[in-house]
């Protein structure tokens, strides 16, 4: 899949010194793609145009669309771009593999000097490329990232998704921003860096923070969709975000630890306490529901805790396992 460039750039040191770009650069421009048969035609005419407004950088362009297993007609159409267009490259998964794998195999795909990558739902602004290119065309910073509003979003979404980051951020040695998504323009060392990261488990933004270097931020008001529905339901982004937590803190292990120390301090005053009302007062210990209550409570920190530990050790097994992240059907 990697072109010889790409494989090159990500086998060698992520630290390597770049010189600054010459003029007459190459942009590759990647958009993950899965069920967009509607939205893709709008969202390669918007391409086109960020493209000739950035014509006075010296730019020339290639657009890569990765298909994740669509089911309807997004691969036909992609392909009907690239039969008239050049500048069109595609791949095809074999299946539905998430977006986090179609994003690494348009990074490895991307020949270009500075990569974009955005959605074809247009929820992500192409007009905003040149604005993004200028800010990193003389080599001053390394990633143009965008940081969305979330004006349009329901109370309930924007309440859970600002949970998400303070609990991240709690979590993880790292500062996750609040509404830093995908859509990014970056540099051939920056995305290097990015691929030198070969883990199975893919979390992009924590990936993006990882690395590090320096990175000027756009903000932009939230778009709807241009046209279809959203792919991301309410399970697939606590799925995301749970996975998100898992690959970049080791936290909730030592929580789980502090749980089990808590329960079994708790459990020594109990035992204390019952054996001085027995012997002071005579007592017979009661309370039948409340003592099915505290096995119910220590019975469900015990899944708990142990449904941690399965989280962990699951993605372990992945890694071991060495899956490739993606499998191609049709390419060009």
């Amino acid at each position: 899949m990697q072109n010889n460039r790409s494989k090159l750039r990500s086998g060698e040191t992520a630290g390597a010194v770049y010189p600054p770009p010459p003029s007459g650069v190459v942009l590759s421009l990647v958009a993950p793609c899965y069920n967009e048969q509607d939205t893709i035609p709008l969202f390669y005419e918007e391409l086109c145009a960020a493209v000739k407004a950035m014509e006075r950088f010296g730019v020339s362009a290639e657009f890569i669309f990765i298909d994740d297993g669509s089911t309807d007609e997004t691969p036909k159409i992609i392909e009907a771009l690239s039969e008239k267009d050049d500048r069109v490259h595609y791949a095809i998964f074999s299946r539905n593999f998430g977006k986090e794998a179609a994003m690494l195999a348009g990074l490895q795909t991307a020949s270009g000097d500075f990569i974009a990558m955005l959605d074809a739902d247009l929820q992500h602004p192409p007009d905003l490329l040149p604005s993004m290119f200028e800010a990193l065309k003389d080599g001053e910073y390394d990633c143009a990232g965008t940081i969305r509003t979330r004006k349009g979003d329901s109370k309930l979404r924007s309440a859970l998704s600002r949970a998400f980051y303070r609990l991240i951020n709690k979590l993880s040695d790292m500062e996750f921003i609040d509404g830093a998504g995908d859509f990014r323009l970056m540099s051939r060392q920056y995305v290097d860096a990015v691929l030198s990261l070969s883990e199975r488990n893919r979390f992009s933004k924590g990936i993006f923070q990882w690395i590090g270097f320096r990175t000027k931020w756009f903000h932009y008001e939230n778009r709807s969709r241009a046209a279809g529905d959203t792919k991301w339901s309410f399970r697939k982004l606590f799925l995301y975000s749970l996975d998100g937590v898992v690959a970049f803190s080791s936290k909730l292990l030592a929580i789980a630890s502090i749980l089990g120390i808590t329960l079994f301090v708790l459990s020594i005053c109990a035992v204390i306490f019952i054996v001085v009302r027995k012997l002071m007062f005579g007592d017979p210990v009661q309370g039948w529901a409340s003592t099915v209550c505290i096995v119910l409570f220590c019975a469900g920190v015990q899944l708990l805790t142990t449904g941690v530990l399965g989280e962990y050790l699951a993605k372990t097994y992945n890694e071991v396992k060495r899956r490739p992240h993606f499998v191609i059907r049709k390419q060009k």
